[in-house]
């Protein structure tokens, strides 16, 4: 851990800000780099006075919305056309696939959005929403937020507590459980309303 921190350190101070972009298009398609390992070492680099912090953050965001939409694409073009003619193959049938294509259009915002704050789930989320053909301006929005916000966690959380790979990534876990617990909340919080708002029509 400490050689990979001490590596992205440097990859990160040499490219620059096109480092951070192109790390994190890597991390949020389907190439495995933690961004708990990209975006703290750019925080770090920002305290140290050799990088603008916000830049800094808006280079990790841009760049996730640029691998997220890697795997959307790949999705819509390459996977739709393969479900629709195959799927039936793998149980995967057109009545279900219609189910995956209206629960995007009905919930694809509050999907997305928190898919992106959640481990693992923000490098796929992009797929089932590229299948079902989200509308870009909807799907580049909260991915956006929710991307802009881990960031500046993550960006943050370097740049108060510097190189030192142990605290960084123990409070990039407790930053985990703190997404994981706010993404409840407003689950919760959305299908009430939700239900809410079905019971009264």
């Amino acid at each position: 851990m400490h050689e990979a921190i001490n590596w992205l350190l440097t990859t990160i101070g040499a490219l620059g800000y096109p480092g951070i972009f192109l790390l994190m298009a890597m991390e949020s398609s389907v190439i495995p780099i933690p961004s708990e390992l990209v975006m703290p070492p750019a925080g770090y680099l920002a305290q140290q006075g050799e990088m603008n912090m916000l830049a800094a953050i808006l280079c990790g965001t841009v760049g996730s919305l640029v691998g997220a939409y890697a795997n959307y694409f790949a999705a819509h073009y390459l996977g739709r056309p393969l479900l629709l003619k195959y799927g039936k193959y793998v149980w995967i049938t057109e009545e279900k696939f219609a189910k995956v294509e209206t629960f995007f259009h009905k919930h694809g915002e509050i999907s997305t959005f928190i898919g992106r704050l959640l481990p693992v789930i923000r490098h796929l989320i992009s797929l089932p929403a590229g299948l079902a053909g989200m509308h870009h301006t909807k799907f580049c929005i909260y991915t956006l937020l929710g991307a802009g916000i881990w960031c500046t966690v993550l960006t943050w959380i370097g740049y108060f507590i510097g190189q030192n790979q142990e605290l960084i990534m123990k409070y990039s876990h407790q930053a985990v459980i703190g997404v994981v617990l706010f993404s409840v909340l407003l689950v919760a919080v959305y299908v009430w309303r939700h239900r809410r708002k079905a019971a009264q029509e």
